[in-house]
């Protein structure tokens, strides 16, 4: 077993013999000694392939996996059931074409399942046009953001506080970066306050941001909060939403909202321990040339074929990076078409019965921890497939005990809103049994997984 680099010292000597140094040392001569490291790395011997493939198979060991336990757990990652469909046709060789459709005539494989899922965005938000997948919900936010501040020609953000923290954080980092203010909306109730997103937009305000279901799980407001918004001249309203959600609740393109993005990991993506997602973005056609990434349409080609070329790359990073509309430079082509078969598969009906079966078992699980009393509700606002609770207790100490009985438990809400002691937000989906969700009351209840 050969180390991963095979350079010898005679492949070493005679290099730089070539460039004329004595030594690697002389290589880095430049670098000032105080700030130099002045001693080899601290890197173990290299390893065979043999031994690597040991220490990285008992490292994977102790994670723990949705095949390992029986998740309740949210925020962004959610336990949907997968197709076996799926894999067996995203490992068919037509879709193995290239990696960025610049040369339409060697990708009508990318090209037409991009082409596809940008038609079914459309289609379940009710939006005129979406592209090419982005990097995930958070950076989806944060492109419709910059979207829509430049486009307005203004300098200023608001976004909710029931917005996802990790995706706050990733609009503060961007917006920063461009000189550009965020302000953040308050809550009230678990839900956007009204009155403060009307007190606080201004003249300075490119963009609304919301997001429903929010990070509490809450169903907001949305038509009153786009009616506000659109009271203001040049003021973009954006939504972040959950896509399964628009198989139950009403569309983004029946409320006035002027972009519409999310995290499509719900449509047939594993949850991978974090990653990689789906971002996506559906808009109003008046944003069709500031899109990020890039818009692909059908055509025939020179005999009459239905063909599909790149329509629209607004970001200009092609020829001149410093107008670029947007730092995104691919999509993700994998996940795209993992989530184009799961809509296709599923159906209309197929996604609706997914989003009634998370809804009805969601609110099966609330009720049952709310009538134990060991939990109160954080509030009384409707919710789609996740909610949060009060617990009278340590949230830490409580998912321990879920996890020894076999669950993966709620998330600690409490992490990111310090006022609400003891928050957890749990979700559930249609893979969830009842037989699971009673065992995993009378845990979460004291009662033991048996009892």
């Amino acid at each position: 077993m050969f180390p991963y680099i095979s350079l010898t010292k005679e492949n070493e000597r005679e290099m730089l013999d070539k460039i004329g140094v004595k030594s690697i040392d002389d290589l880095f001569k430049d670098i000032p000694s105080d700030v130099s490291l002045n001693r080899e790395l601290d890197l173990p011997k290299a390893k065979s392939e043999l031994e690597v493939t040991k220490y990285l198979t008992d490292l994977a060991s102790k994670n723990v996996t949705l095949s390992d336990k029986t998740s309740f757990l949210g925020v962004g990652a959610y336990d949907h059931y997968i197709p076996s469909i799926i894999n067996h046709i995203t490992s068919r060789a037509e879709f193995f074409t290239s990696y960025t459709p610049y040369q339409p005539e060697i990708s009508q494989g990318t090209t037409q399942y991009i082409f596809e899922f940008q038609t079914l965005i459309s289609r379940l938000t009710g939006m005129d046009i979406a592209n090419a997948s982005l990097y995930d919900g958070g950076t989806a936010v944060t492109e419709a953001a910059l979207m829509c501040v430049n486009s307005n020609k203004k300098k200023k953000a608001l976004v909710s506080k029931s917005v996802s923290p990790q995706t706050r954080q990733i609009l503060n980092t961007y917006l920063h970066g461009q000189g550009l203010e965020c302000v953040e909306i308050e809550i009230k109730d678990g839900v956007t306050d009204l009155e403060d997103l009307k007190n606080k937009i201004d003249g300075d305000v490119g963009a609304v941001i919301i997001q429903s279901p929010n990070f509490f799980g809450n169903i907001e407001s949305v038509e009153e909060a786009t009616k506000i918004t659109h009271e203001n001249k040049k003021v973009s309203f954006i939504l972040s939403a959950d896509p399964l959600s628009f198989a139950i609740l009403k569309k983004p393109g029946e409320m006035d909202v002027d972009v519409v993005v999310g995290d499509a990991q719900c449509f047939g993506i594993p949850v991978a321990f974090g990653g990689p997602y789906l971002g996506y973005m559906a808009a109003k056609k008046s944003f069709m040339r500031k899109l990020p990434g890039r818009v692909v349409g059908q055509t025939v080609d020179k005999n009459g074929k239905r063909s599909y070329v790149l329509t629209l790359s607004a970001r200009e990073q092609h020829i001149r990076r410093e107008k670029a509309t947007s730092n995104i430079c691919s999509n993700q082509g994998l996940n795209v078409l993992a989530a184009t078969i799961y809509m296709c598969v599923m159906g209309k009906k197929g996604i609706k019965e997914v989003a009634v079966q998370s809804t009805s078992k969601a609110h099966y699980l609330y009720n049952k921890l709310v009538e134990s009393g060991k939990f109160k509700p954080l509030n009384d606002k409707p919710f789609f497939k996740e909610f949060t609770l009060i617990y009278d207790g340590d949230v830490d100490e409580l998912n321990k005990k879920v996890k020894e009985a076999g669950f993966i438990g709620g998330f600690k809400t409490e992490r990111y809103y310090k006022d609400l002691k003891g928050a957890v937000t749990l979700a559930v989906t249609e893979k969830r049994t009842k037989e699971e969700m009673d065992s995993f009351v009378k845990v979460m209840t004291g009662g033991g997984k048996d009892a």
